[in-house]
């Protein structure tokens, strides 16, 4: 982004801008019509009955800040005549939002605008503000749900997002950097996109629509004014927009929101079998001509599909009618389906096609108490990535599922969500596999991996 560094460009702009007022001033207004009488098409009249829907999402929250554990201890603050530092910090955020039913008040958005959020203030097209209420969020998809309590609300009819295909024409609109409402067009440029590491469950619609911080929660629509997408995500090198921008599809939205305003949260059962890419290595060893589907590594005894037949080596091609491109599509399909769901699978099996069918069950996460483990672990709960869990598939390693605040796992520098992945050198898949490693070790050397990153912690 260029920056003006003198006054003198900025006068010579404005003299200029001022010029073309002028002209503008004297000029005829724009064409309605062409030479031969027919209307220009325009988005505008399909804009004046959307825009009303999509909303402006203002958050305030606290954050717990991290500082130097010897500014905790109170003699050494008061030995060297030191205040007490501050231990959270107050954070805003400004993200967009859509109406999706205006009788209950229901707005989607995504987990990240409103993530942390101790107030959410919702501000209409009119310029009506009110407090949100807090639905329910599911962080694996970066689904949000909340509500307002408002009358005469406008809300945007959902499409049905698998019909798209590339080279729609789709609106998004929304509140870029805080500017207010914005629209820009563009085309769906891919469709399907997962993978990115963005977020757990990724089956994005690409455009070129141009998205922008801020824009996130706010809608992509058709031409037809009909709901596509909730915009999410750009991929940028500089943080503005550059032409790819992904939106999580309605159809998978709308599956999330009806357990978010069901329950609060969503329930993700389990297939108990696990996969990987049928790869065009995989499919000349299996013989087969096509080079997608996902190949079955793995079936957990008395699971649901080893309840269906299902065995190490099918190759998934189809999931209740849909086609299954890779280990992901399986995932995907899989984890936006209710516990007691039945799915109909089509798998290939030594050159024959048969049809499957199993009902999706609670996934069961066994936990357990760091205390049990070692001292240093106390206030710690640790747990198997279950298949369930986002990350499930993509680490091996046993997740810190909780840690409280002031023990001396948190001291040690274990937080929620941490992945550790070795202990002492060793690696370790499981709580079985971490018990069996820590044995009577008084010291632990732990591998730990944090979001994107990694460090080691060293326990004594």
């Amino acid at each position: 982004m260029r920056r003006l560094t003198t006054a003198k460009p900025v006068r010579h702009f404005l003299l200029l801008a001022l010029g073309l007022l002028l002209v503008a001033g004297n000029a005829a207004a724009l064409p309605t019509h062409d030479s031969q009488g027919q209307a220009l098409p325009s988005l505008a009249p399909m804009l004046d009955k959307v825009t009303p829907a999509v909303v402006n999402i203002a958050t305030t929250g606290t954050v717990r800040v991290r500082g130097n554990p010897l500014l905790d201890d109170p003699f050494f603050r008061r030995f060297f005549d030191m205040p007490e530092q501050p231990r959270e910090r107050r954070t805003q955020s400004l993200g967009s939002g859509v109406i999706v039913d205006a009788d209950k008040g229901y707005i989607l958005t995504n987990n990240h605008v409103i993530e942390q959020a101790d107030q959410i203030k919702v501000t209409l097209r009119n310029g009506s503000s009110y407090d949100a209420e807090l639905i329910g969020t599911d962080p694996d998809s970066d689904v949000a749900v909340i509500r307002i309590e408002a009358d005469n609300l406008t809300a945007v009819p959902l499409a049905d997002s698998d019909s798209l295909r590339v080279g729609d024409f789709v609106v998004a609109i929304g509140n870029p950097f805080g500017l207010g409402q914005t629209v820009t067009s563009g085309i769906i440029s891919a469709l399907d996109r997962s993978g990115l590491g963005i977020q757990g469950y990724e089956d994005f619609i690409q455009t070129d629509a141009s998205i922008n911080p801020g824009n996130s929660g706010g809608a992509l629509v058709n031409l037809n004014g009909e709901l596509v997408g909730i915009n999410n995500a750009i991929f940028s090198r500089s943080g503005g927009n550059i032409g790819i921008g992904f939106a999580i599809p309605i159809n998978m939205a709308r599956e999330i929101m009806g357990q978010l305003v069901e329950h609060g949260e969503v329930r993700r059962g389990q297939l108990g079998a696990q996969a990987q890419d049928l790869t065009p290595e995989l499919a000349q060893a299996f013989d087969l001509e096509q080079g997608r589907g996902a190949v079955i590594t793995q079936v957990s005894p008395g699971s649901p599909a080893d309840k269906s037949g299902l065995q190490a080596g099918d190759i998934v091609i189809e999931v209740d009618g849909k086609p299954v491109r890779d280990a992901n599509t399986l995932r995907n399909a899989i984890g936006l389906l209710r516990i007691g769901s039945k799915v109909r699978m089509k798998v290939l099996r030594e050159g024959k096609t048969l049809s499957l069918t199993a009902t999706v069950e609670e996934s069961v996460s066994r936990q357990q108490g760091g205390e049990k483990l070692h001292a240093h672990l106390t206030g710690a709960r640790f747990s198997d990535i279950t298949e369930g869990h986002r990350l499930h598939g993509r680490i091996e390693g046993v997740l810190v599922s909780e840690v409280e605040q002031g023990s001396p796992a948190w001291s040690a520098g274990l937080r929620p969500n941490d992945v550790i992945v070795s202990v002492n050198r060793q690696p370790v898949k499981n709580l079985a596999e971490m018990r069996k490693q820590i044995g009577n070790s008084q010291q632990l050397l732990l591998n730990i991996r944090r979001g994107n990153g990694a460090l080691f912690l060293y326990l004594r």
